[in-house]
């Protein structure tokens, strides 16, 4: 209670900052000088058509003051600096030095303060300088130059004899203006014919073979982009067909006729040059022309050291790959020659040099690879080096952490793990790692005893190859950088819930078609999860144990079910059930019909009853899924993408096919039984799409859509806990917490609310404050509900259309600060809509700060 507290007194102190600065900042033209105008706004209109391209708005020289929502908001940071804070400063120490000559240098109490005063001003008016904006002032010069850049820019799309001009427009309010920038381009000249000029045969042969792919063609409107990107093709296209040292700067093209000169003829020939190799060291060498060339001998250097001798190594030979290595060779030849995409008396490519450094990397067993190529006297013929350097054979990496969470008043997390590198000489990886805590328990009723802890640990062996009894190479190739992996694990708690013990392992393959796209395919997810202390359910669900205390209240004073209540021992205190007989048997003697109730409370218990035993049941999933994303970020400051990820999930069906062979046992309920646990089957999809688009100004619109389903059959009536779906928290629906918000309509009936169904939407703008201090305005939407289960309740059941009334909506605010490695994000989210509520309740019931949920995370949610 203390740490919400607080949160809303800081953000109290926010909130008058923000009132403050808007009440200061109201007087934009406080450093506006009489005979200057504030820009407001560009305008560029190109044959009187106003144009409003991101590409061409940045070709603008001056752009007015940024603004969040409007606000000039460092525009405004900036007004509040002191034009000149140590003037005061300066004038009082030039007098303080006259009267120290009569004071022997002593300075009062007074003066010390004054001084420090005049210090924190100086360095508060040099922080808000750093952080806001000065006003942009309309700069005549600045304007032409922006003029001149949008005439550069039409004429290289084709436009040579467009003209450009200005117009200054002055605001009705006081000195501000924007300006007009009117662009007339007249018509655009078009290629004619394309001529060229190969100094090669053989370059010349390559580029007939495809120039019908060539993106400069006759008819079309002269686009200097497009001769960028056709000296790019070329150049790749030069690479990957023999040509290993072909440089981009042999391309160049020559137009044919005087654009200068106006003509009513439009059209231009334009001429391809690609001359004779320039050498980098001897630049009067231009004689040389290009040849194909073939890899000749190819070289690997295993454990290749820099500072020694290369003449004294030994050698053997695999596959027409010369493998180099001193002492014993510790990695098996096909291991190091599956690595290299280079064949003997093949074609240079520079995709398999690529494909090479990727690969190799891959291995997780070598630093990056240097790679040299040297030809023989008549260029036709490679010797190709390839320099491995090993990484250290073990690693260890330990990491401590201290924790705080809802169960835990503060803990201690510590890990370890040990790597192992080419564990089998198949360039292989082993990873054992152990993981343990131990924390002060924050709620004393939760369990006997006031520690918590955890232990675990996992063993994962990654191949470098598909791992199957076939080979797979001709569908997954190596340059697709395939990894299979193998890993078991395990993990205990203590007083942490119903004290969990779970065993998993995991047999997985994944690979990469391209940079940007991704597979994993898991053949085997084993998970075992055996609940260690199940009477312990009504201590941790108190939530639930108070809605079934709530209807045992009207059978306290009964004598005959005085045994499910604890005794009373202080006079006036109310009793409750004992947990956990004394709960367990009242539920057991309502469902059995023992106990008379209302309808409406036997659904209640039903539904309770129902809970604790699926959440208290022993898990055994034995799963298969597919997971495929793909990322069309190009790099790390590219702010206008999209990625999504499909994933196809399905469990028990393998060990359903095994029923026909093997007898299992059945339960109670007829459910087939493996190691006496009935195992999950059910089938599970996934659709998680996010796009981020830049408006300017490195601000970003960022939008999530999510959906799954798991639907459980045969053996199942339910999804397992661990499976399942769940809504609210940091990177789901924010006004809530985790758990907390569904399923359906309901009312926080749990405290762990989950469900088999899931929509979520989420829609955030972000945007710079100040330096590394970034802002967010967001709406999260969704929920979760019951569906193809054994779920009685309606309000939590999706019923159709009809059930998309109960999305949820929070919007809400945020503050991050960029670290650089990472961003912290405190997020503050209200209810905007709840469909817990009834009517008018549902919008904005919890739309204030004391109800406001308070998120902290690290990095963006989305």
């Amino acid at each position: 209670m203390r740490g919400s507290l607080g949160l809303m007194c800081n953000w109290a102190k926010i909130g008058l900052l923000l009132l403050l600065l808007s009440i200061s900042g109201c007087n934009t033209l406080k450093k506006v000088g009489e005979d200057e105008l504030l820009l407001t706004k560009n305008n560029i209109l190109v044959d009187d058509q106003k144009v409003n391209s991101s590409e061409i708005k940045g070709l603008i020289a001056q752009k007015p003051n940024s603004s969040v929502l409007g606000y000039p908001l460092k525009l405004n940071l900036y007004n509040l600096a002191k034009e000149n804070p140590d003037s005061s400063f300066q004038d009082w120490l030039h007098r303080k030095e006259k009267r120290e000559k009569h004071l022997n240098n002593l300075l009062s109490k007074k003066q010390v303060n004054r001084l420090r005063e005049s210090f924190m001003v100086k360095g508060a008016s040099e922080f808000l300088k750093r952080i806001g904006e000065p006003p942009v002032i309309i700069d005549t010069a600045e304007t032409n130059k922006s003029i001149n850049k949008l005439k550069s820019y039409y004429n290289s799309k084709g436009y040579f004899n467009s003209t450009g001009d200005y117009e200054i427009v002055e605001s009705n309010k006081k000195k501000r203006a924007q300006i007009d920038y009117n662009i007339t381009l007249n018509k655009p000249y078009i290629v004619d014919t394309v001529q060229k000029n190969i100094t090669s045969p053989e370059l010349d042969s390559i580029y007939i073979k495809t120039a019908q792919q060539s993106l400069i063609k006759k008819g079309e409107q002269f686009d200097l982009d497009k001769f960028t990107l056709e000296r790019e093709r070329l150049t790749t296209l030069f690479r990957n067909s023999g040509v290993y040292n072909f440089q981009e700067s042999s391309i160049n093209y020559d137009i044919l006729r005087d654009t200068t000169i106006a003509s009513d003829d439009q059209s231009m020939d334009v001429k391809l040059n690609i001359n004779k190799f320039r050498s980098s060291t001897d630049s009067t060498d231009t004689n040389t022309p290009y040849k194909v060339a073939r890899h000749r001998k190819i070289n690997i250097y295993a454990d290749y050291d820099i500072n020694g001798a290369t003449d004294t190594l030994k050698r053997i030979e695999h596959e027409n790959y010369n493998i180099y290595y001193s002492g014993e060779l510790r990695y098996r030849p096909k291991a190091l020659t599956d690595a290299i995409f280079f064949e003997k008396d093949s074609v240079y490519r520079d995709l398999d040099r690529i494909r090479t450094y990727r690969q190799i990397t891959n291995l997780n067993t070598f630093k990056y690879p240097n790679i040299e190529f040297i030809p023989d006297s008549t260029q036709t013929q490679l010797e190709s080096n390839i320099y491995l350097a090993a990484k250290p054979k073990y690693s260890l990496n330990l990491n401590f952490d201290v924790t705080h969470s809802n169960i835990q008043q503060v803990g201690t997390a510590f890990s370890a793990s040990v790597i192992t590198r080419n564990v089998f000489g198949g360039a292989e990886t082993l990873n054992v790692s152990a993981r343990g805590s131990i924390g002060l328990l924050s709620d004393a009723s939760l369990s006997n005893e006031n520690i918590t802890s955890e232990l675990g640990g996992d063993v994962t062996i990654t191949f470098p190859r598909i791992w199957l009894p076939f080979n797979t190479e001709k569908i997954i190739p190596y340059y697709m950088l395939p990894q299979s992996r193998l890993s078991a694990g395990t993990n205990f708690q203590q007083n942490i819930g119903l004290d969990k013990q779970s065993l998993n392992a995991i047999l997985s393959y994944n690979w990469s078609p391209t940079d940007r796209l991704k597979n994993n395919f898991e053949l085997l997810n084993v998970e075992f999860v055996r609940n260690v202390n199940p009477d312990n359910f009504y201590n941790v669900y108190r939530n639930t144990f108070s809605n079934l205390d709530e209807i045992a209240d009207g059978f306290q004073d009964d004598p005959q079910y005085a045994s499910f209540f604890d005794p009373v021992e202080d006079e006036g205190e109310e009793p409750s059930l004992n947990i956990p007989e004394g709960a367990n048997s009242f539920a057991r003697s309502i469902l059995n019909g023992e106990i008379p109730v209302s309808t409406e409370d036997f659904e209640e218990v039903n539904s309770i009853e129902e809970r604790r035993r699926r959440l208290t049941e022993n898990n055994l999933i034995f799963a298969s899924n597919f997971t495929h994303t793909k990322n069309s970020k190009s790099g790390i400051n590219d702010l206008d993408f999209y990625q999504y990820r499909i994933k196809l999930e399905s469990a028990g069906g393998m060990l359903s096919l095994l029923s026909n062979i093997l007898p299992y046992n059945k339960n109670d309920n007829g459910q087939s039984l493996v190691f006496n646990v009935p195992f999950s089957q059910y089938v599970k999809a996934e659709l998680d799409y996010i796009k981020h688009w830049e408006i300017g100004g490195s601000q970003v619109i960022a939008f999530r859509s999510f959906s799954g389903l798991a639907i459980p059959y045969g053996n199942s009536d339910n999804v397992p806990f661990v499976r399942s779906y769940f809504a609210g928290g940091s990177n789901d629906n924010r006004a809530w917490n985790a758990y907390e918000l569904g399923p359906g309509s309901t009312d926080n009936i749990n405290d762990f609310n989950e469900a088999n169904l899931k929509l979520a939407l989420n829609l955030e703008y972000r945007f710079p404050i100040a330096g590394d201090v970034k802002g967010a305005l967001f709406a999260d939407a969704g929920n979760i509900w019951n569906v193809f289960d054994n779920e009685t309740n309606p309000d939590a059941i999706f019923k159709g259309f009809s059930s998309l009334g109960d999305i949820a909506l929070g919007t809400g605010l945020g503050l991050r600060y960029d670290f650089t490695y990472f961003v912290f994000r405190l997020d503050v989210g209200f209810k905007t809509y709840n469909p817990a509520k009834v009517g008018s309740d549902r919008w904005f019931d919890g739309y204030n700060l004391k109800k406001a949920v308070f998120n902290i995370g690290i990095n963006y949610p989305f």
